[in-house]
């Protein structure tokens, strides 16, 4: 996630919220970082296999206690000792191409998942959605959502994840990076989809540098030490004998693609979030298709190899942990409006064959802790697990 993206890039259309300006400073907090320092010196952690069924995680007391329309929760899902055999609830509907996932606890270096709470995410993911992306590969989250889709036997596909670090010489990405092939030889190639190296990358690259544009010098610069980590996952997949099976991608920002790195993967995973475009609710979805075909999709079909090109984040929080930022420009933060931009765009976007990764499943309260403001309240549920009071489009994905 970040709060500084495309807002002020010119690329026409009707839906561009006219003089919208960037809001904050930008703010990192995917896994790996928090902000935009690089982290170093992290412990290593191994991929634990043959893992077994651990004692179900305490509901987070970051979500709110009311529940949603659904009632969907973490105590009445993961309840059986098949985890095959888990309730359906009605009000959730498999309506989402795909979903943004991080286990909770999944943040080095107090790593704190558990196979019992990755399972019961799974089955209620299950019931909106058949893939999901992951943003890293620390605290042993590949295998653990590998061994919670064996174990729930869904019907689950997921993007593996290395959040590499651009001033740790390479650190961050090979520890990952041999945790994903651990996980690989564990599980097979069945439920993945592919592995994305890399997310905002080039963002935090460039903002570190104080420059702004990804095809400047600066820029190349920044995309030669993502290049090398791309070709070093395809060397990895090429020694597995899996370079057919499994593609490489990257994911950033929307306007901070680098062309150089595009020409290197098979896909673009991209964030597009209107409410850092300032954008009105009724504006937002339009916004959101209209910058993606014009900043990602027709630039990506120019290249010689035409990678395909998805929506890794989309979505609208629902609220603010202080009244200064429940605002920004004309977008505001209520569930509200997350129920007009799942109206508005989820069944646009299936009817268009849009790929995107929903922005996201659950609130995640590190987020708030650490950075405040809107920062950890896009989930679709609460934190426990309960579900807003929102209701999910009925309509299917292509």
């Amino acid at each position: 996630m970040y709060s500084n993206m495309e807002s002020d890039q010119a690329y026409g259309g009707n839906w561009r919220e006219k003089g919208a300006s960037s809001s904050g400073s930008s703010k990192k907090k995917w896994l790996l970082i928090g902000g935009l320092i690089g982290l170093a010196g992290l412990i290593a952690i191994g991929v634990a296999v043959g893992v077994t069924l651990s004692n179900k995680n305490s509901k987070s007391s970051s979500g709110s206690s009311k529940s949603g329309s659904g009632n969907s929760n973490s105590n009445s899902n993961n309840n059986s000792d098949d985890p095959s055999k888990f309730d359906k609830d009605p009000n959730l509907k498999k309506s989402f191409w795909a979903m943004a996932y991080t286990p909770e606890g999944s943040q080095m270096p107090n790593c704190g998942n558990k196979l019992s709470a990755v399972i019961n995410d799974i089955q209620l993911i299950s019931q909106m959605t058949t893939r999901i992306r992951l943003y890293g590969a620390d605290c042993n989250q590949s295998a653990l959502v590998l061994e919670a889709i064996k174990q729930t036997k869904v019907d689950m596909t997921v993007w593996l994840g290395n959040y590499n670090i651009p001033t740790d010489n390479h650190a961050a990405y090979e520890r990952q990076r041999d945790t994903i092939k651990a996980a690989i030889e564990t599980y097979g190639t069945d439920h993945i989809g592919g592995i994305t190296v890399g997310n905002e990358f080039m963002l935090n690259y460039l903002t570190a540098n104080s420059a702004t544009d990804p095809n400047s010098a600066v820029g190349d610069t920044g995309a030669a030490i993502l290049i090398q980590d791309i070709q070093d996952t395809r060397q990895m997949l090429s020694d597995m004998k899996l370079s057919k099976k499994l593609q490489v991608g990257t994911a950033d920002a929307g306007s901070y693609f680098n062309t150089k790195v595009l020409e290197q993967v098979d896909y673009g995973m991209s964030n597009v979030h209107p409410w850092f475009a300032q954008t009105t609710i009724d504006q937002a979805a339009g916004w959101t298709a209209d910058f993606f075909n014009q900043q990602n999709v027709i630039p990506a079909s120019q290249l010689s190899n035409k990678p395909t090109m998805w929506i890794a984040e989309t979505g609208w929080p629902t609220q603010s942990s202080d009244a200064q930022h429940a605002t920004n420009g004309a977008a505001a933060a209520s569930e509200a409006n997350l129920q007009t931009f799942l109206d508005t765009f989820v069944c646009q976007a299936n009817t268009n064959g849009t790929g995107y990764f929903f922005f996201e499943f659950f609130d995640e309260k590190w987020k708030d802790e650490q950075f405040g403001g809107v920062e950890g309240w896009w989930g679709l549920f609460h934190a426990n697990r309960t579900l807003k009071h929102i209701t999910i489009p009925d309509c299917v994905p292509s």
